[in-house]
């Protein structure tokens, strides 16, 4: 079983706006634990087609923080396509990994830029960076299209919750 330190378990710390940002983080880092060392074709499966597929949740992802900082938080122009939701062959499992890392380091610079996190948001009356960060921690639990295959175990790893620790018997990690 993997301890705490090995899995970025997030410490505490007085400092909201870094506590946020580590459990971003870590949540980030399950995602990645769940999918590094998959094939294309693992990456790409979906139980009955009738789910998002691991390299989609990964892009997805991305492209839901890339909204929410640019767009929310900004007040760039973003845009949402279905796409993101089934990338193409030209979208390999490392590349989604590379544009999700690469979003990630962006997201915490500019959310360290910002001078509070009451710093508002643009979309939605009574959101600000605190409301922003929390969604996106909880983002992959809300949205019952995305989170299955994460927390059924889909990538054939062997362990008991999706976090990636642990062990657990079975393709679905039961």
């Amino acid at each position: 079983m993997s301890s705490d330190q090995e899995i970025d378990f997030p410490d505490g710390t007085p400092d909201e706006r870094e506590l946020l940002l580590r459990w971003l983080g870590y949540l980030r880092g399950a995602i990645q634990r769940k999918v590094e060392g998959l094939s294309d074709e693992n990456a790409r499966w979906t139980p009955d087609g009738a789910l998002i597929s691991l390299i989609g949740i990964v892009n997805h992802l991305t492209h839901v923080e890339w909204r929410w900082i640019e767009g929310g938080m900004r007040g760039q122009e973003v845009s949402r396509s279905d796409e993101e939701f089934s990338p193409g062959p030209e979208l390999t499992l490392a590349a989604a990994l590379a544009g999700y890392r690469e979003r990630a380091s962006a997201t915490d610079a500019i959310v360290r830029s910002m001078p509070s996190l009451a710093e508002p948001c643009r979309w939605g009356e009574d959101t600000d960076l605190r409301w922003v960060l929390i969604h996106l921690v909880g983002y992959p639990f809300h949205c019952p299209r995305k989170a299955p295959p994460l927390l059924l175990g889909v990538s054939g790893r062997q362990h008991h919750n999706w976090w990636g620790t642990g062990t657990g018997s079975g393709r679905f990690g039961h």
